[in-house]
């Protein structure tokens, strides 16, 4: 069910590789509820992927940009702003990748030209994304920038390497940036922490099927699905959340705060 949440607003996504993408389904909905957006993409990603698809379903234009560059981030947004014809109301940030994860280098040996790599992509270049629209006077005022971090961020896991450490600065990024964008333009600023995912990216991860399960068990109300988190992004992005920002908002199931449930206890006990 459509609202006309995001009726008349303007943004870019990123991120959206196939249909199993929370980027394709906050696209998916965005557009339900009556945005006009451009899509991006490294180059290499969008040959990897199904991004033209999205964009005949959406009536998106597809501007292609390397998020570690700053000249086409640049051109990423003047580009967008001239074909959408004005400033930008909101954007997504669902940029990740980890070398050290897929070639299953422990935390303890990493690489660390892997993790300079990692960082670049995966958090780095939020910053630069958020720079260069504070540079350009690319948002409106109350718009809504969202980006994709996950609870490794805050807790120990054995198989989210690196990951966790550049997780944790992206979510450092929204509130330090944020504050200084609320305060220039009341641009608001928040990382959503989703529940494992069934993405491409994620199932990649090793024992993520296992994990996967573990966190259903966990979660009062098992795990968040891709649909619903877009549903939450586009709350964000929409008038009804202007006073939040700087947040690292879990969307979870409940998971982030439930210590032990009685059915993983089940599942131990003899």
């Amino acid at each position: 069910m459509a609202y006309n949440l995001l009726k008349g607003k303007l943004g870019i996504i990123t991120g959206a590789l196939d249909e199993n993408s929370i980027a394709w389904k906050v696209a998916l909905r965005a557009h339900e509820e009556g945005a006009k957006f451009v899509l991006t993409n490294a180059p290499i990603a969008m040959r990897m992927g199904e991004i033209n698809k999205l964009a005949e379903q959406t009536g998106s234009k597809i501007i292609p940009a390397d998020a570690t560059s700053v000249a086409e981030i640049e051109k990423l947004y003047t580009d967008s702003m001239e074909h959408l014809g004005g400033k930008l109301d909101f954007v997504l940030h669902s940029i990740g990748m980890s070398v050290n994860m897929r070639k299953d280098i422990p935390y303890t040996a990493l690489n660390y030209d892997y993790y300079q790599k990692g960082a670049d992509i995966s958090a780095l270049s939020f910053h630069k994304m958020l720079a260069v629209a504070y540079k350009l006077d690319a948002i409106n005022e109350w718009g809504s920038v969202v980006a994709l971090t996950y609870m490794g961020a805050q807790r120990a896991y054995p198989f989210y390497t690196d990951m966790s450490d550049i997780k944790a600065m992206l979510e450092s990024i929204a509130r330090s940036f944020g504050y200084h964008y609320g305060k220039l333009k009341k641009v608001r600023i928040n990382t959503v922490s989703q529940s494992p995912t069934k993405t491409k990216a994620g199932s990649s991860i090793k024992g993520f099927s296992e994990f996967y399960d573990f966190a259903e068990l966990q979660s009062p109300l098992g795990n968040a699905s891709s649909e619903d988190c877009a549903n939450y992004c586009v709350s964000l992005f929409s008038d009804l959340t202007r006073m939040v920002t700087m947040q690292n908002l879990y969307h979870d199931g409940g998971y982030s705060t439930t210590g032990v449930s009685q059915e993983q206890l089940n599942a131990v006990v003899k």
